[in-house]
């Protein structure tokens, strides 16, 4: 075996260089997949935080516009309000509320005037509970609409409990929506399965102008009752709605629950945030959103069960990489293998070294071609598939293209390939009846290597196309015909009777590929047309069987 010449070298060196860009292009895509699908799953998980706030917003215009209603006529506030939630419907147009109620400020044991309004709302004696050592109480006094587990709650003094008078006290003292934190809802008493729950509340300001109004602070007795405190605005009520946490959720995401994985929700930020709600299973990498409850800040953390998009994926684009860079470094060896073996049997056999010679360079010739189509078969399929399944149907179908204009070559002993067995090929398996097959049919053109290639992966893409959306699917006619002009083949793909105009503004990777094969390979050009249910490809090249023919005559 004759040493290696400094040619060799470099051809190994190139070869070792090719296989590092390709593990490179690999590990690059492989990366981008990983933080695409991540960043995917952040805009997903964005999206929920936003919906959960939206619903929330809408709750507490809910609030405010009922609170308004009740500053109107606040004697009328109970049948009033009633009226309204019965019109409005909130557990239809705005599901998750547990109500709408009104809480009225007392005197320390002093619930005559709430046991009256409670009277005249339900018709009914409800007493005010629990009895309360703080100075002042608001009792709920209406919580619409009525249910026998709401009901529960009448007369209840949620002031008497810490984390209701904490949340109180802020919308008492900033004059906006506060939210209490997780509490059992009082109704929760009777349920068989209890849920966690939280309050957000409204304040209702006394209007100290009206006449005969009575302050808790010790002024003179007044139709109207309402609690003062230091720095604050008198206050009258409270216009609040309770919330169970589990049902709330169910009614902002809905069926969007099956497609996360895992989501919980803590009541607070932060790692001390105690856990409000949790569905399913967390997985490895979730997100966190801030979720924004009136006056607090909630924390939001969601997982997909979508671990083939996040690590299969980009694995299997690395495993595909590093099986191509391997393939062509294995076949480089193969390859130098056989040019030393060629190399020295002409040492032999000096009169065929010639030919020999001629043999290995067209071989390498026709090889580096293949991969190059190949690859770009490959980086433009995998750009038009959205997943490997999509990938392997696509680039299976366009590799089965060329392969079959390659059989017709080699099992024929021939250089060059009818122009009709390759289109009658291609429509076969598109489904294509044989009685149709046979109408379809033109003058001899006969295509080399190249030109058969190029015209198998535009009649099959031409082809794939129509199965989905055009005649081919049973949506319309196709004709096809090729006729000789002026030195020229021109083919003729016609589908009519669609019934909608085909979209050819905006060209695909692979239609910009089939552009490329036209102009290079068969140095020829196309045009497409649209009009109404009409799409017309028309393929124009120079007719070199044509002009073979007449050189050998």
């Amino acid at each position: 075996m004759r040493p290696l010449s400094w040619a060799d070298r470099l051809l190994a060196l190139s070869a070792r260089f090719v296989g590092l860009v390709i593990l490179i292009a690999t590990l690059a895509a492989a990366a981008g997949s990983f933080l695409y699908n991540r960043a995917e799953e952040r805009d997903r998980a964005e999206r929920v935080a936003m919906q959960i706030d939206t619903r929330l917003r809408d709750h507490v215009a809910l609030l405010e516009g009922v609170r308004a209603l009740y500053q109107s006529d606040s004697r009328s506030s109970g049948p009033g309000i009633r009226a309204y939630l019965t019109a409005l419907r909130p557990q239809v147009h705005a599901p998750g509320l547990e109500g709408i109620g009104i809480a009225v400020a007392m005197r320390q044991r002093t619930p005559a005037a709430a046991e009256a309004m409670l009277r005249e709302n339900y018709g009914r004696d409800i007493a005010v509970w629990p009895v309360s050592e703080q100075p002042i109480g608001f009792p709920i006094v209406l919580l619409e609409p009525p249910t026998p587990r709401r009901d529960k709650a009448l007369g209840y003094d949620m002031y008497s409990e810490p984390v209701r008078r904490a949340a109180m006290r802020r919308a008492w003292q900033t004059g906006q929506p506060a939210t209490s934190g997780i509490v059992q809802l009082v109704q929760e008493g009777g349920a068989t399965r209890r849920q966690p729950g939280f309050l957000i509340y409204v304040p209702v300001y006394a209007d100290q102008r009206a006449p005969g109004g009575a302050a808790l602070s010790g002024d003179a007795p007044r139709a109207a009752t309402f609690a003062s405190a230091p720095g604050a605005r008198p206050i009258e009520a409270f216009v609040y709605a309770p919330f169970r946490i589990e049902d709330l959720m169910t009614a902002i995401l809905g069926p969007q629950l099956s497609s996360i994985d895992g989501l919980e929700i803590y009541a607070g930020e932060g790692p001390s945030a105690p856990l409000a709600y949790r569905h399913g299973t967390m997985g490895w990498d979730p997100h966190e959103q801030v979720l924004h409850l009136a006056d607090r800040r909630w924390t939001l953390r969601i997982s997909y069960s979508r671990l083939f998009e996040r690590l299969g994926r980009p694995f299997a684009i690395f495993l595909f990489g590093l099986a191509i860079m391997l393939l062509a470094m294995q076949l480089h060896r193969l390859q130098h293998r056989r040019v030393d073996a060629f190399r020295a049997l002409a040492d032999e056999q000096a009169l065929r070294a010639a030919d020999r010679e001629l043999m290995i360079g067209e071989m390498a010739h026709r090889m580096k071609n293949a991969f190059a189509r190949i690859g770009a078969l490959a980086r433009i399929t995998l750009r038009e598939s959205a997943s490997l399944d999509e990938f392997e149907a696509r680039f299976d179908g366009r590799m089965r293209a060329l392969s079959d204009a390659k059989q017709m070559l080699v099992t024929g002993a021939v250089d060059t390939v009818e122009l009709e067995r390759i289109i009658h090929r291609e429509l076969d398996l598109a489904g294509v009846s044989p009685d149709r097959l046979a109408a379809i049919t033109g003058p001899e053109v006969r295509l080399d290597d190249e030109g058969a290639q190029a015209i198998s992966l535009a009649i099959h893409e031409f082809a794939t196309n129509s199965i989905k959306y055009g005649a081919l699917a049973g949506k319309g006619v196709l004709s096809v015909g090729w006729h000789r002009d002026g030195g020229e083949v021109e083919l003729d793909w016609t589908e009519s009777g669609l019934p909608e105009t085909p979209d050819i503004e905006n060209e695909s990777f692979g239609t910009r590929f089939i552009r490329t094969l036209i102009e290079r390979q068969l140095k020829g050009r196309w045009t497409r047309t649209a009009g109404p249910g009409r799409l017309a490809i028309v393929i124009r090249w120079p007719d070199r069987g044509s002009a073979t023919t007449q050189h050998a005559d």
